[in-house]
């Protein structure tokens, strides 16, 4: 089975969010379940193709609209990221310092036609594709009906949303950019006036999935306008838990860490790191320490932030460490309270990834006041390195954290609502976890042992793509 995956992000390419981390993983487990898995995504302008050999291994001109663009498949050569790579190179489209922008439309169209240009001429065609949200999301309706690519239909394909709230819309003016097909066929590009890529792939797609089951569960009752098309598509819709490279993520072996650890010295690991953050940022290395990672925006909860720590810090029974960047304001207003609560507060604003690795292993917990989070990976990375998240029960965070009033199987605290009040009362409850030392320590060792490895998922996706060829 040849499995293609076509994504706008891939770890360690170019990375944005999740969808990265997911794209980077997921083929690599599946080579070493015994698939030939690859990916493909465009050819940026950043630091990882300016430090690595590409071989070219297709060229051709494609047509958008009245333009026409040359471009390149580019393979990387002597790849060490478990899977074959290949990029799309169109310089007039593809090759800026940026993966996203506020005019996407037609760098990504022209992206998603290169890739079928290329697939159509290859004399092994791929058992599945599988297109990562709206940036690939019009490959599954050209695959099936434009005259072009009529060699490609027979073709499986999959959709994975990893975030409905971006849809890729664009005006139906721009529908002649789209190679030709049947224009009686058009209805399936449109979604409520616009040309809806995403929607337009979960009435194409042979199957659709999400990052994780609860997601799936959410979107059919919020999904940014697409409730009814997934309530009508619902048969061929599924929730699939992402999982984590547990390569990456080990104590036992990260790059990062100063001191490698593992379940049987979790204690004198985590109170290495904890010690060298409390120096590094002042801090009261006696109490708690939570952790925030994250992009400090409203979907994450970060606006409520400041608001939250103000009133914790207050009582003076915990430390808090916050690394991320976001909105101004936000930025802004956490950065106002390192003065007011020195000793207790400190923040990093801007991204770090060896800090984010010692914070992990560093910390006591971890918080994710989420308003929305399809999967996230922030609360199994914390799980893994013994940190016990505080979190909000939405998404994916749903479906991973279980809270400690189960006695068995709870690994985290874990609280309703994005209000203030929540959200101090879940932070208490962690303190008192937190005072009551062989509870705590239970706690953080049972989320230790939980296996959120990427095989578990990469097995479920093999059998979906089994039941598509059947």
């Amino acid at each position: 089975m040849k499995i293609t995956h076509v994504s706008a992000e891939c770890y360690p390419v170019a990375k944005v969010g999740g969808l990265a981390d997911v794209v980077g993983s997921l083929p690599k487990y599946q080579n070493l379940m015994g698939y030939e898995a690859q990916v493909i995504m465009p050819f940026y302008n950043n630091n990882f193709v300016q430090n690595q050999n590409f071989s070219c291994v297709y060229e051709d001109e494609l047509q958008l609209g009245e333009k026409k663009y040359l471009f390149k498949i580019m393979k990387l050569s002597g790849s060490k990221l478990g899977f074959e790579l290949f990029l799309v190179d169109i310089p007039k489209l593809l090759f800026t310092d940026y993966v996203y922008s506020n005019e996407d439309s037609e760098r990504f169209l022209g992206f998603q036609i290169a890739v079928l240009n290329w697939v159509s001429t290859l004399k092994k065609k791929p058992s599945i594709m599988h297109c990562h949200d709206h940036h690939t999301g019009l490959i599954p309706f050209m695959m099936t009906q434009c005259i072009k690519y009529d060699i490609l239909k027979t073709i499986s394909t999959v959709l994975t949303i990893h975030n409905a709230q971006y849809q890729g819309w664009f005006s139906h003016k721009k529908v002649h950019l789209i190679p030709a097909f049947n224009f009686n066929n058009v209805g399936l590009l449109d979604w409520d006036g616009s040309i809806n890529p995403l929607a337009a792939a979960i009435k194409c797609a042979w199957k659709v999935t999400t990052v994780s089951p609860s997601y799936m569960q959410e979107l059919i009752l919020s999904a940014n306008g697409l409730e009814n098309l997934l309530h009508h598509e619902s048969a061929k819709c599924v929730g699939v838990l992402n999982g984590i490279d547990t390569e990456v993520w080990n104590a036992e072996k990260d790059k990062y860490l100063l001191k490698s650890y593992k379940l049987s010295t979790v204690q004198s690991g985590k109170k290495e790191h904890k010690k060298y953050l409390c120096k590094q940022f002042k801090l009261d290395a006696t109490k708690p320490l939570f952790i925030f990672i994250g992009r400090l925006v409203g979907e994450k909860g970060a606006d409520l932030l400041p608001e939250v720590f103000k009133e914790v810090l207050k009582k003076g029974n915990c430390s808090i460490l916050l690394l991320g960047s976001g909105h101004d304001n936000i930025e802004n207003d956490l950065n106002q309270l390192k003065n007011q609560y020195k000793g207790n507060y400190n923040c990093y604003i801007g991204y770090n990834e060896k800090l984010a690795h010692i914070m992990y292993a560093g910390a006591d917990f971890l918080l994710m006041p989420s308003r929305v989070e399809p999967c996230g990976l922030n609360q199994l990375y914390a799980l893994r390195y013994g940190t016990i998240p505080v979190v909000r029960s939405i998404g994916g965070l749903k479906d991973t954290v279980i809270d400690i009033s189960n006695k068995k199987e709870g690994v985290g605290i874990v609280h309703q609502k994005v209000e203030v009040k929540e959200i101090i009362d879940a932070i208490a409850r962690a303190v008192n976890l937190y005072e009551s030392q062989p509870v705590f320590k239970k706690v953080r060792k049972r989320g230790m042992q939980k296996n959120h490895s990427w095989e578990v998922s990469a097995t479920s996706y093999i059998n979906i793509y089994k039941s598509l060829i059947a």
